[in-house]
């Protein structure tokens, strides 16, 4: 984990960056509002539980407020609960993370203790999810990032659909994959997490499924169907659960093609998660000379080298330990051109990027 809070938050590099421009979202809403019950809907039906996010004008975007409303479920300990699912009204973000202009607040007027109780809550709801005991199904319809595929991507059962896009785009912001990413983004076959947590590459509808990160793909217009088989089912289990799944889900995965098929050897062999550094895999992008490393050569070097070593460095670390290990923190500030410092990959020795994993105070570690 981090040694402070500085550094957690600000990894010595100080972007001056738009989030909302840069992930081509649109213009989010500045209104500020006192009433958020409706954030989030919790919904009790025939002992299913229900999740809805529900602000989707902010895309979703997920606070500490909602993160805490989420954990005081004890629907896993009433011992009726049958299954839990959780979805999003609309269909243009399921969720796009954390509330990240309130997050640079809190690391401008020095609010330390108030953004570590809130990114540990977020980070513990994290393991949560992961080791949750009751069957635990997303419905990820529509733009998934950040905080979005902690709610998710944790749990056994991962829907999406035509509109779902999955994407860590942290390294471009100056952050790294947080939520436990470096649990899940080194487990993913063909080093495509390491691919995907460098370059932030969108994943769109069944490519998530081919990627590993969603389990099965069912269009939208049956999302209400599905939902009410899985809320009238008689005896919730893994193999139920996945039953309903499996059949909507037809056969879609095997009849359609992966975008990013013909580069997975490329992919495969320079994202290598056991390649030494960074800067290899720059090179090995650069001598390779195809159309498609050249493109991402070209993309890479537009992201912060700091956020990058880290990035790297934490699924090197994230592929030897449980969940538990893996999750970490966020930042950023605003404008379109980062000035990143360090500005060079050479800059940056192993030394420093190896104190940005050094343990906290026992006060400060998660106890999960």
């Amino acid at each position: 984990m981090f040694r402070s809070i500085s550094q957690l938050c600000f990894l010595k590099s100080y972007p001056k960056l738009n989030i909302y421009s840069l992930l081509s979202i649109g213009k989010v809403s500045d209104k500020k509002t006192a009433d958020t019950s409706n954030d989030v809907i919790f919904k009790y039906i025939n002992e299913v539980g229900i999740i809805q996010l529900n602000k989707p004008e902010m895309l979703n975007v997920i606070t500490f407020e909602i993160n805490r409303r989420i954990s005081s479920k004890e629907w896993e300990k009433d011992g009726k609960t049958k299954l839990v699912i959780i979805k999003n009204t609309g269909s243009k973000a399921f969720s796009v993370g954390g509330n990240i202009k309130i997050l640079v607040q809190l690391v401008k007027t020095q609010n330390e203790n108030i953004l570590f109780q809130g990114l540990r809550e977020m980070y513990e709801l994290n393991y949560f999810i992961g080791t949750y005991k009751l069957p635990y199904i997303a419905f990820i319809n529509g733009l998934t990032m950040g905080g979005g595929c902690g709610l998710s991507i944790h749990g056994p059962f991962r829907v999406a659909t035509e509109k779902t896009i999955v994407a860590m785009p942290e390294t471009a912001i100056g952050l790294f994959p947080d939520v436990g990413a470096s649990h899940f983004l080194s487990r993913l076959p063909n080093n495509l997490g390491v691919f995907l947590g460098l370059t932030g590459h969108r994943l769109h509808g069944i490519d998530t499924v081919h990627a590993g990160l969603a389990t099965h793909f069912i269009p939208t217009n049956r999302l209400e169907e599905v939902e009410q088989k899985l809320v009238d089912i008689s005896n919730a289990n893994y193999d139920s659960v996945k039953e309903i799944l499996d059949k909507y889900c037809e056969t879609v995965k095997s009849q359609s093609s992966f975008s990013l098929q013909e580069y997975l050897p490329l992919i495969n062999q320079i994202f290598s998660i056991d390649t030494k550094n960074v800067e290899t895999i720059f090179e090995e992008l650069k001598s390779n000379g195809s159309q498609f490393a050249s493109k991402q050569l070209s993309i890479l070097q537009k992201m912060s080298p700091t956020s990058l070593k880290i990035t790297l460095e934490q699924l090197k670390r994230g592929k030897k330990f449980d969940l538990k290990e893996c999750v970490r923190a966020m930042v950023i500030d605003k404008d379109n051109k980062p000035q990143w410092q360090p500005s060079q990959l050479e800059d940056i020795s192993n030394e420093e990027i190896a104190s940005y994993f050094s343990k906290l105070s026992s006060d400060k570690e998660l106890q999960l």
